[in-house]
């Protein structure tokens, strides 16, 4: 994995060693001796990590940290700070103004690469939610997500620590809001795991049992936890397991023995990344979904319809009985000319929503035109499916719609036409072709009915 890696340090010795690893490891090295400097290549050669020194001139690495963290465009921005400061303060002090790690000097080599190449994955995965979230914002269809947004109450957490001290110590920390759930051991904890949709795993690395590191790989792997936040507590000397924790997927560490405001920083800054990749996350399933189906009415759309005919024909499901019904309101042009579009607006969501409660789950139903439907049946007959599309027009028929006039309501029908499956050769625009002259006939003798296709 390579990216830029941005050195930020007054002392020309200290750049030149960080430089020369960084190199040795393919990394792209861009360097500042000060901190305006800095945040001016931040500007303009967009890094993807900062190694930030603290104990600057005029402005130090508190100072910088917190000016990167404070804008949006560059909030996101991994940054570990490396000082010879060892001071417990300072450490959460760094914590809370948005860095994201903080080496002590001498830097351990193990210790920095593992933190390096778990922050640029992170940090790829930001960017590649932040370039689709873009996309989305482009079309209007998502709102854009928040880094900076409150933690949200009601967080659930699952703690694996045997140690009782250390185990209230952490409960005094998420006592403050939500559920923490504790395990003494790796061994209880997978499935305590799998059933309690948690937003955050704390693991101590010391914990009996089985091996927790196959623990924090197991919960990175499965769907359950694959997006949980992961926390690891380990001793000083603990480097090499620490680096493979890293490896393997964990968020951040906590050395023992515990520092409550360590521990507390560190928690409030995976959450925020957590919360910040979830609404990422929700807005990109949003746009997904929103290309596939109808705003209006909710049922899916043309372009869904389209694919899902395609894989149908290639599925079990798709080879032997099966039915397309397409509906169409009757008279709908009289509703928006007298009544207006948005009265013809509610005919169709009411439509549609009839429709979605009438189907079942393995079949579907879209709108492809301004008061057209179709809805697909697999393993029909056409027994089947001529009852299916009578239920269906007698649904809309028998009740009438509500809207806002002064009547309060508005009867509608339907015409319905149906192409059963014809054979492994017809391409489903055909089919549907078929459905449509169904339809057509079922118009022209009088509609409200319901026709089936030779």
């Amino acid at each position: 994995m390579t990216a830029r890696v941005l050195v930020v340090d007054d002392k020309p010795v200290n750049v030149r060693l960080l430089e020369a690893k960084l190199t040795a490891e393919y990394y792209d090295v861009i360097t500042a001796a000060s901190g305006n400097e800095a945040l001016e290549r931040v500007k303009s050669d967009h890094p993807d990590l900062i190694l930030l020194d603290i104990m600057m001139p005029e402005m130090d690495g508190f100072e910088v940290c917190q000016a990167i963290k404070a804008d949006p465009s560059t909030a996101h921005i991994p940054v570990v700070m490396i000082t010879a400061l060892n001071e417990q303060a300072d450490r959460v002090r760094g914590l809370e103004v948005g860095a994201d790690d903080f080496l002590s000097k001498p830097v351990n080599d193990i210790a920095l690469f593992a933190r390096v190449k778990s922050l640029l994955r992170l940090k790829m995965l930001l960017d590649e939610l932040r370039l689709r979230e873009d996309i989305s914002l482009e079309f209007g269809i998502v709102n854009g997500a928040r880094s900076d947004d409150e933690v949200p109450s009601g967080l659930r957490t699952l703690v694996v620590e045997d140690d009782p001290d250390d185990a209230e110590l952490i409960r005094s920390v998420f006592a403050e809001g939500g559920t923490t759930d504790f395990v003494p051991d790796v061994d209880a904890a997978l499935a305590k795991a799998f059933d309690g949709g948690y937003d955050m795993v704390v693991v101590s690395l010391l914990a009996p049992g089985a091996d927790p590191l196959r623990l924090c790989s197991q919960l990175r792997s499965h769907d359950q936890t694959r997006h949980s936040s992961i926390l690891v507590m380990t001793e000083e000397d603990d480097i090499e397991r620490l680096a493979k924790a890293l490896d393997l997927g964990i968020n951040d560490y906590l050395m023992k023995p515990i520092d409550q405001s360590e521990l507390r920083a560190r928690v409030r800054t995976q959450i925020h990344y957590k919360c910040y990749q979830d609404q990422l996350r929700d807005a990109y399933e949003k746009s997904v979904a929103m290309a596939l189906t109808d705003d209006l009415t909710g049922l899916y759309n043309q372009r869904y319809l389209t694919t899902h005919l395609d894989k149908l024909r290639g599925s079990d499901a798709g080879k032997g009985r099966g039915a397309l019904l397409m509906l169409d309101l009757d008279h709908f042009k009289k509703v928006n000319d007298s009544l207006g579009h948005p009265v013809g607006d509610e005919v169709l969501a009411e439509v549609g929503r009839r429709l979605k409660d009438m189907v079942r789950g393995r079949d579907l139903a879209a709108r492809v035109g301004g008061e057209e439907f179709v809805v697909v049946l697999s393993h029909a007959d056409a027994a089947k499916a001529e009852n299916v599309a009578e239920r269906l027009r007698e649904a809309i028929a028998t009740e009438p719609i509500s809207v806002s006039t002064p009547e309060g309501s508005l009867k509608v029908t339907v015409s319905v036409g149906v192409a059963m499956y014809h054979d492994a050769g017809e391409k489903p625009d055909e089919q549907l072709k078929r459905a449509d002259k169904a339809l057509y006939e079922a118009k022209r003798t009088g509609r409200d009915r319901v026709v089936i296709a030779a």
